[in-house]
């Protein structure tokens, strides 16, 4: 049944409107997809709050179920209205360059006076030793990047693989389905066909097929 649903809600970063979905959006949509752009003031409120709207958001337009992809920040909001509302009806989820534990390059930020007051009420969230985890029976899928290309390096070095803002072992997630590994920048992935791709054969078939990789 989650299978067979073609509604998708996708939620973006910090920092940046909605709009900057478009164009994954536009891919997903000549794919046969419908596709909804949920957006939110990153720095302006708590997790939990961008969360509820979120849930409240696929409640009201979507009351019969929508598969949920999040980049960045978008996706710890999917993560966080996924946990907080269980009974909340999703297909599948696939969370994009989300540094579900932790980020080194907001930490970097953090350390700055000015770089806080641009995290706003993010900053907590970037903290190390966060845990993710995926209680809920619909499939999880992650995607991350390895063409480090993004302003987290512009604040300090950024160990191991990384998309230029999150590093590769930031993205995993407890109790994820699976996790693809891509050659992308942070914000590369949302105008990459490869990875609009991965997103679509995620959503219908669970699973993120060989020619994604």
């Amino acid at each position: 049944m989650r299978g067979a649903l073609r509604d998708v809600i996708l939620v973006h970063g910090l920092w940046v409107p909605r709009l900057v979905m478009t164009r994954l959006g536009a891919m997903l949509l000549r794919a046969g997809l419908r596709v909804h752009l949920f957006g939110y003031r990153g720095r302006r409120a708590s997790l939990a709050a961008h969360a509820d709207r979120l849930a409240e958001f696929a409640r009201q337009r979507l009351p019969r179920g929508a598969h949920l992809v999040g980049h960045s920040l978008g996706g710890l909001v999917v993560l966080e209205a996924c946990a907080r509302t269980p009974g909340l009806v999703i297909g599948r989820a696939v969370l994009l360059g989300t540094p579900a534990r932790g980020c080194l390059a907001g930490r970097h930020l953090a350390r700055m006076d000015w770089g806080r007051w641009f995290l706003g009420a993010s900053e907590t969230l970037w903290h190390e030793g966060r845990i993710a985890r995926w209680a809920r029976a619909e499939p999880l899928g992650v995607v991350a990047g390895t063409r480090a290309l993004g302003l987290g390096r512009l604040f300090g070095p950024l160990a191991g693989a990384n998309d230029g803002v999150v590093r590769v072992e930031e993205t995993a997630v407890e109790g994820m389905r699976e996790r693809l590994i891509l050659p992308v920048g942070h914000s590369e992935m949302l105008v990459s066909p490869r990875v609009a791709h991965a997103v679509r054969m995620f959503v219908e078939q669970g699973r993120f097929d060989a020619v994604a990789r």
